[in-house]
């Protein structure tokens, strides 16, 4: 039975323990967090941070395999566990230019990826000689995460907001849809491409609001994103599992945004819409089993359970119950013990061959389910 660890112990680690139990493998997850949603979920279970070299090289010792569950850990010593043996999804090579901004908008101009304009600027000084490129988007280049790291800067009196360290700026475009696309890869370099699916954001928070899939695309816009994503995962040139988010602008281009490495949130609707979910797909990959069936079981959406604004605290799900008497709509709460305002707490699937029927239960769920404390 192989052993394989988890670095990070949140909702994604935990969906990712949830799929194990199909496979012989014993389970592993450092995290700094000793409540943290997966943390019951593993065989064994390590306190520590991830970003430390002596904490994780110890705790990968002796594991047949290691993968990430946020991007932000130590590769060092990622790389001393390589030289002795033990398999990384993904890569470290790969996990390097994804961490930081820079390196990965630097990954696709040097690859040919269409991607928007930038600038990288080091410190707010070099900020404010580029009010010209405005508007735009400036992304910190290390440690942001759902859509913290992120500031829109509309004009010149928005500099200010942007960040005083090394940064990317994006010329922001006219977009049409921003997709995703969920492409897993296997040891030998076989590929297997999910639908793509459609990303509607909520502007306030800068975070996922709900989504579609299959994205409602022209042939042509499709085959591009399809290409393009491929064309992007294959240039890391690495096994795993990778989430490509990509805008279609005004006049059907196709650009990628940002790429992520590992099992993501624009996924989470394949543990029912599909018939091998991305954490199915990511243990096949681990364990070297063939590569399991993407397509869609039936169209689905998906929303996502925001903590309020202004609740903190032991979180409780106001009407949980009409929710779960929804046909076809599958309630996934992540088992965090603390809500906050714009904190991620869960998701809700919901299947149906008619899109007005998932738009139309997507919006309900939006209204019926809350999380307050």
């Amino acid at each position: 039975m192989k052993k394989v660890g988890i670095l990070g112990g949140g909702q994604l680690g935990r969906m990712l323990l949830q799929a194990a139990v199909n496979y012989p493998v014993e389970t592993f997850v450092l995290e700094n967090d000793p409540q943290a949603p997966a943390a019951h979920l593993c065989h064994h279970f390590t306190h520590g941070d991830i970003r430390d070299f002596e904490t994780v090289y110890q705790f990968g010792k002796g594991l047949d395999a290691l993968t990430i569950e946020i991007e932000h850990v130590n590769t060092e010593a990622l790389e001393k566990l390589v030289a002795e043996g033990v398999s990384i999804f993904p890569r470290v090579a790969a996990l390097k230019i994804i961490q930081n901004k820079i390196h990965q908008k630097n990954f696709y101009k040097e690859n040919d990826l269409p991607t928007s304009d930038f600038v990288v600027t080091n410190s707010l000084h070099d900020l404010r000689l580029q009010s010209h490129f405005l508007p735009a988007v400036h992304k910190v280049s290390n440690g942001g995460y759902d859509g913290k790291g992120v500031q829109i800067i509309q004009q010149a009196a928005d500099i200010e907001k942007g960040f005083d360290a090394p940064s990317v700026l994006e010329k922001k475009v006219p977009i049409k849809k921003e997709i995703a696309i969920m492409i897993a890869v296997a040891n030998n370099g076989e590929t297997a491409l999910y639908p793509p699916v459609e990303m509607v954001f909520d502007q306030t928070l800068n975070l996922l609001s709900h989504q579609l899939c299959p994205a409602e695309l022209a042939e042509k816009v499709l085959w591009k994103v399809e290409a393009i994503g491929l064309t992007a995962i294959k240039k890391l040139n690495s096994p795993g599992i990778f989430a490509v988010e990509l805008f279609v602008d005004i006049d059907d281009n196709v650009l990628v945004n940002e790429i992520a490495p590992r099992v993501h949130n624009s996924g989470h609707h394949t543990i029912e819409g599909n018939y091998s979910s991305q954490f199915d797909m990511l243990w096949r990959i681990m364990l070297n089993y063939p590569l399991g069936n993407t397509d869609c079981i039936l169209p689905s959406a998906l929303v996502n359970l925001i903590g309020e604004d202004g609740f903190a605290g032991i979180p409780h799900y106001d009407g949980l119950e009409e929710v779960l008497s929804i046909d076809n709509a599958f309630v996934h709460l992540y088992g965090k013990h603390q809500t906050k305002p714009g904190r991620k707490m869960g998701h809700v699937t919901i299947l149906s061959k008619e899109k007005q029927d998932l738009l139309y239960k997507a919006n309900k769920i939006k209204h019926l389910l809350s999380v307050r404390s």
